[in-house]
C-alpha cells in the first residue's frame, strides 16, 4: 500500500471531464445521466484499500440523505494486480449492502481517472450541475478522519454538499484526501 495525497489540477468552475462506463447494476453511464440531479459527487474508490473502505458508510449516508445529490464511485484500480477490486466483487459490494451510492462504476481503461487526474482512492470531486453540463465546485476529502481508524469531528463534505444545494458558497478549506495510490495498469 502506497499512501498519496489528492493533487488534482482540475480547479473550481472548471467543466468535469465526461465518461460512459458501466455499472454495476448493467446500465452504462455518463455524467448525462445524473443530469436531474443539482450535483453529484465523483469518487474515485475502491474495493480494497482500508482508506476507501472507511469511508464507504459516510458515502453511502450522503447517497441516501441528500435527494438532489448522486454519489457515483468509480473503481479505476487494475483488477489484475488487485483482484479484490474486480467488476464482479464491486456488483458483490452493491448486492449486499455493503455499497449503496447512486451508482458504483467500472473505469477499466483508467481513462477516466487521468482525466480528472485521481491519484488515490478515495479521491472526490463535488460537481454542480449548471443546466449547461457539469462543472468542479469542490475537490476536498470526505471528512477529517485521515486514517481509517480515526474518528470523524467534521464531516466536511456534508457541509459542502449543503452548502451548494443551498446555492451558498462552499464554507469549507479544501485538503487533499489521503489514501492509496490508485493501481494503473502500467506500474
Amino acid at each position: 500500500m502506497v499512501l498519496l495525497e489528492s493533487d488534482s489540477e482540475l480547479e473550481r468552475g472548471d467543466a468535469a471531464p465526461d465518461f460512459e462506463l458501466p455499472g454495476t447494476d448493467g446500465e452504462t453511464y455518463s455524467l448525462s445521466s445524473f443530469a436531474d440531479y443539482d450535483a453529484v459527487l465523483v469518487v474515485f474508490t475502491c474495493n480494497h484499500c482500508p482508506y476507501a473502505k472507511a469511508k464507504f458508510e459516510e458515502l453511502n449516508h450522503l447517497a441516501s440523505a441528500y435527494d438532489d445529490l448522486a454519489v457515483v464511485g468509480i473503481n479505476p484500480n487494475d483488477a489484475e494486480d488487485r483482484p479484490e477490486d474486480s467488476f464482479e466483487r464491486m456488483q458483490e459490494l452493491v448486492a449486499d449492502g455493503t455499497i449503496g451510492y447512486t451508482a458504483y462504476l467500472r473505469d477499466e481503461s483508467q481513462a477516466v481517472a487521468a482525466d480528472y487526474g485521481a491519484v488515490c482512492t478515495p479521491d472526490p470531486f463535488l460537481l454542480e450541475n449548471t443546466g449547461d453540463g457539469f462543472e468542479l465546485a469542490f475537490h476536498s476529502r470526505i471528512d477529517d478522519a485521515m486514517s481509517p481508524d480515526d474518528e470523524v469531528s467534521d464531516y466536511e463534505m456534508r457541509t459542502a454538499v449543503e452548502a451548494l444545494l443551498a446555492g451558498d458558497d462552499i464554507p469549507v478549506e479544501e485538503y487533499p484526501s489521503q489514501g492509496c495510490s490508485i493501481k494503473w495498469k502500467d506500474e
